[in-house]
């Protein structure tokens, strides 16, 4: 699998931690509880106001923070004022321990929307992804184009999860429950979903629920989707590797194959058709890097039925995170959004 160099993933990692630490108010808590929802009617016929059918809609969709909530402390904050948090998540399901970051856009906070769910993209960074999770940092910009992108209409204004991607920084866990080792599958499908539907109005469908990742975060993303497509509707995938290559799989060829997206997509395909297997996956690649023939290839066989694909090829890009935040801006996350749930808005 392509990872990023060491001198890029250092040099992002040094530049998020002098961001961190040029941030005033790093370390105080944060909140990210919102407005009071309205009264939903009882009943709503074709004689209810607008704004009584919207809340009935939103009601039906959303699924209010189910707790315990978690303590948050601010990591960073954004021009516009929204902060990143970042708290411990201790996974029940997966019995591993881990750092998660997340952001919430202004509009999460609009008493307008106070009744509705939001959609979730769950960002993955390349490397190891460990100690830190590099999208937590502002000089990358995922979350201030997410928020610019929200008010062009080219992007809905997702809450962004971003979770530790390994459990160590030895090795590479394909996002996997390898046996004998930390259950990073569970903790990326399973743990972190459930801690976000504890602390955010979410949607109960799949419609809300999204990953992005680059370079092995891609990889974790897309093979994610392909395992659940009953939980996650879309991704995009930037720069990835498509079979798992964790050294950690010696001897376990049976499970490394369960999690090969490869034969993930040749299940789904060969599944009786329906609506909520259908999955959208957007690939990214620049110009710069190698790779594409072997997505190109990906999509050929497997782009068709429930896998809706697209590739997004940056011109002059890189194998990096700056190139795929350009990708996306481009195009990517436009055309998964289109796909996706966008928050209901009660006036």
């Amino acid at each position: 699998m392509k990872r990023l160099p060491k001198a890029l993933i250092a040099a992002v990692a040094i530049g998020s931690v002098a961001l961190v630490a040029g941030c005033s108010d790093e370390g105080e808590p944060v909140s990210f509880d919102g407005p009071s929802a309205r009264s939903v009617p009882r009943q709503v016929g074709a004689s209810s106001s607008a704004a009584d059918k919207a809340a009935a809609e939103a009601a039906a969709k959303t699924r209010m923070p189910t707790g315990p909530k978690a303590s948050f402390t601010i990591q960073n904050t954004l021009g516009d004022g929204t902060k990143i948090g970042v708290t411990t998540l201790v996974g029940k399901k997966s019995g591993f321990t881990g750092k998660v970051w997340v952001w919430a856009p202004k509009q999460y906070f609009d008493p307008a929307y106070a009744n509705s769910g939001f959609p979730v993209l769950i960002a993955l960074p390349g490397g190891k992804g460990y100690p830190n999770n590099y999208w937590m940092g502002t000089d990358l910009k995922l979350e201030r184009n997410i928020a610019k992108w929200s008010k062009d209409g080219t992007s809905l204004p997702f809450v962004v999860v971003m979770p530790v991607l390994n459990p160590d920084a030895k090795h590479y866990y394909d996002g996997s429950d390898i046996p004998d080792q930390p259950k990073m599958g569970t903790w990326m499908t399973e743990d972190v979903p459930d801690f976000v539907k504890a602390n955010f109005r979410t949607f109960k469908s799949r419609d809300g629920w999204a990953f992005m990742g680059s370079s092995s975060g891609g990889f974790v993303g897309l093979k994610s989707v392909l395992k659940r497509p009953d939980q996650f509707k879309a991704v995009i995938a930037s720069g990835p590797d498509i079979v798992p290559d964790s050294p950690l799989w010696a001897g376990h060829e049976k499970e490394k194959q369960a999690n090969n997206p490869e034969k993930l997509a040749k299940a789904l395909t060969a599944r009786p058709r329906t609506r909520n297997d259908e999955i959208y996956v957007a690939f990214q690649i620049g110009t710069k890097e190698s790779g594409l023939g072997r997505l190109k290839k990906f999509m050929a066989t497997y782009g068709k039925g429930p896998i809706k694909t697209r590739l997004q090829v940056i011109q002059d890009g890189e194998h990096n995170a700056k190139s795929y935040v350009r990708g996306m801006g481009e195009g990517s996350i436009k055309w998964i959004s289109d796909q996706m749930q966008a928050p209901i808005r009660v006036e």
